[in-house]
Parts: structure tokens; sequence; C-alpha cells
């Protein structure tokens, strides 16, 4: 009782669902990562029609993409508990390919922004793809398992900016999101073809109609899920604050601005490729010791690296501060995920992790505005301070108010 068709048919199997998993989320992590990075310059080299401030349009291409996310996430996930995970992931992959393909051809930054909200409305694919896993995974085996997507989650977002840095100095923009639609379209049709699910729903989601609201409240009400989410939206509002305006950051520091895309690619790869190293074996560790300790651990950590960034004077100091902040921030995203698994039932994961990324999105839609306000209020440097901030107020809320995982034996049943 309580485990889906699915999990009983992938017991001898999760493994290498999870490795084909894993290099999709990869291909589609280069994909996003190429273009992120360099969404304000975009912003700036369009222009807009209407007038409006580059500033607040390069704040806008962020939020409207993570708004309109934050609404749809949980309806993609409820629809997956129904329908199925897989069907998800390919309608976030191959949906994904065709808006990005269309942001090469805009020609305004108005333009641009409308496709970024249209993208949050269809995409998702590490919410998807974060259900998938979850319903395939024995629990004693979640942290290793959303430590492993982690890494191929990193190692694509190490990289995209680096290898599309590049290209986008030597090509153009719009280049970037040719690579990025090709790639979300092969990671689709490697998911399509490599990945079976039988998938049939709990009796009780049959049952439940279209009480899609009371789905959503009982998950919340759950011991340590709602605090688990706020965890959740303290370390993605932390991890996104500095991200728009850290090519302007870098502007101030290198002393030739020809290559501030290079060198905005470079500082987010190493710190994505130090979170790559670090997410599976603090995942693991988590797995052993207790995904509760961990995750407090890497938020101090976290929060102690971002602080002396504030201080650096050249180019390489902030290039080596952000690489050493991913040894901390490597372990939150798989932990939390780990958590939520150990918090729920089986068979709701599609619910659970659409809410989770309803919860990233909401953060990914202020951090930008944020991260930009106190830029302009304080300056750039301050923008790092208030990152650090953010980050050991995440730790105080995991210590205050985040249970030790529970041991009902349906929630942490093993394969």
């Amino acid at each position: 009782m309580g485990i889906t068709p699915l999990k009983q048919a992938s017991a001898s199997n999760w493994q290498r669902t999870l490795w084909i998993i894993f290099f999709a989320q990869m291909m589609t992590a280069v994909g996003f990562s190429s273009i992120n990075p360099f969404l304000p310059l975009y912003v700036k080299d369009l222009g807009s029609s209407t007038n409006l401030s580059i500033e607040l349009l390069a704040g806008l291409v962020y939020s409207a993409q993570a708004f309109t996310m934050m609404f749809a996430a949980p309806i993609w996930g409820t629809i997956a508990d129904r329908y199925g995970r897989k069907l998800m992931v390919e309608r976030s992959m191959f949906g994904g390919a065709i808006i990005l393909l269309l942001m090469a051809f805009v020609s305004s930054a108005e333009q641009l922004i409308l496709l970024r909200a249209i993208q949050g409305v269809i995409t998702g694919t590490v919410a998807a793809s974060s259900a998938l896993v979850a319903s395939i995974a024995p629990r004693k085996r979640m942290g290793f398992a959303m430590g492993l997507l982690q890494v191929g989650l990193n190692s694509g977002v190490a990289l995209g900016p680096v290898i599309c840095g590049v290209v986008a100095d030597a090509f153009g923009y719009s280049s970037s999101f040719y690579v990025t639609s090709a790639l979300l379209l092969i990671a689709g049709v490697i998911i399509g073809i490599g990945v079976h699910e039988e998938f049939t729903p709990k009796e009780a989601l049959r049952e439940q109609g279209n009480k899609v609201a009371e789905k959503w409240r009982r998950i919340l009400l759950m011991p340590g899920v709602g605090m688990t989410y706020s965890v959740r939206f303290m370390a993605q509002l932390g991890r996104m604050m500095v991200i728009p305006i850290l090519s302007l950051f870098a502007l101030e520091l290198l002393p030739d601005a020809e290559g501030v895309n290079t060198f905005t690619g470079l500082v987010i790869g190493a710190g994505a490729a130090t979170m790559t190293l670090s997410g599976i074996y603090l995942g693991r560790l988590g797995d052993q010791i207790g995904h509760r300790r961990v995750l407090i651990a890497c938020f101090i950590l976290a929060g102690l690296l971002y602080l002396p960034q504030s201080l650096v004077t050249q180019g390489w100091q902030l290039l080596v501060l952000y690489a050493l902040v991913g040894i901390g921030s490597g372990g939150i995203v798989p932990l939390v995920s780990a958590l939520l698994a150990n918090y729920t039932p089986a068979g709701e994961e599609g619910a659970v992790y659409g809410l989770d990324n309803s919860i990233q999105s909401g953060a990914r839609s202020l951090s930008p505005l944020l991260g930009s306000a106190v830029a302009l209020w304080f300056g750039l440097r301050s923008t790092f301070i208030a990152t650090a901030l953010v980050f050991f107020l995440g730790a105080v809320l995991a210590i205050w108010r985040l249970p030790q995982q529970p041991v009902d034996q349906d929630i942490q049943s093993e394969i």
C-alpha cells in the first residue's frame, strides 16, 4: 500500500532510469545556463520599444518567467500525478525548445520579456525531472538520487556559460538561443526513448477528482513540509540575488570590458563546477548522518563565503570566492529535495515538486528585483552582504523549525 506500480516496476532498473534523466538534465542545464547570465546584456542590446529603463527591463526579463512559473508549476505537478511524470518532462523540454528558438528572433526587450513569461508557463524541467526521480528512487537512497540529479544540473550550468559566453562574444547573443533550443529538443528525445514509465495513479488520487486546492493544502500541512518550502524559498532567493548584477559588477573589476561575457560565464561556471563536485557527496552524506544536519551546515558556509565577495578588487578574487560558495550551496538543492521526499507519502511526487517549483519560482521572481533594488540603493557590493544575510536566515529557520526526518514506514518505504 502507498507505493505506485511505477515504483514496484522500477525496483530493478531505477538506477538506469536515474542516469538517463541525469544526462538529459545536464543537456537542458547547458542550454538554459547559456542564456541566463547574459540576459541583461541582451536586453541592453535589443533596446526598448516603450522607452522603459534598461534596468527595469533587465529585472523583468528574469521575474516574468519566474512569476508565471510560480502559478503554472503546481498545476503541472498535479497533472503529473494523474497522467504520468514522464509526460511532464517531455512537455517541458519540447515546449521549451520552441519558445527558446523564438527568442532568437525578437526585436525588442519587451518581446523577449513576453516570451520569457510564456516560457514560465510551459517549461519547468527541473521540477518535472525531480518528481520523476522521486517516484522511482528508494527513500533510503533519495539523497544520492537527488544529489546525482543536482550534479547533472550543475555540470550543465558550469559548461553552459563558459561555452556560450565565448559564442556570444564571437557571434552575438542570438546564437545562444539556437544552441539552447537544440539541446532541449535532444534531451526530450532521450527521455522519450530511454525512459519507460508504467504509470498508474494511486486510488486516492482518482477519488480526489478536481479537489486540487485541498490536495495542496494537505501537503502543506504535513509535518515539516511547510518549513522545508520556506527554507527552499530562502535558498533560491539568496542564490539568484547576485545574478542580475554580476555582469555589471564584472565591468567594474575588469580592465577590458570586451571580455565581460566570457568572464561572467567563467564565474558562474566555476560556482556551478564546485556545486557539482559537492552536490552528490553532500547528498550521500545526508543519507548517512541526516539531511537536516548537513543542510544547516551548507547554509552557514554559503553565507560566510558570500560576505568577502563584497570586498574584492580584482576579477580573480571574485572568481575564486564564487567558486568556493559552490562548495557550501551545492548540497542545499538535493538535501531540500530529499527532505521533501521523506516528509511526504509516495504517489504525490508531482504535486509535491510542483509546489516546490512554485516556491522556487516565487523566489526567483522576487530576487532579481530585490538584488537590483539593494544595488541601486546601497551599491553593487552591498548585494553580496544582503545575500549572505539571506543564507544566515535560512540556517536560523532550519535550526528553529525544521523537524528531524520521520520514521513512518509508509513514507520511508525501501525497495
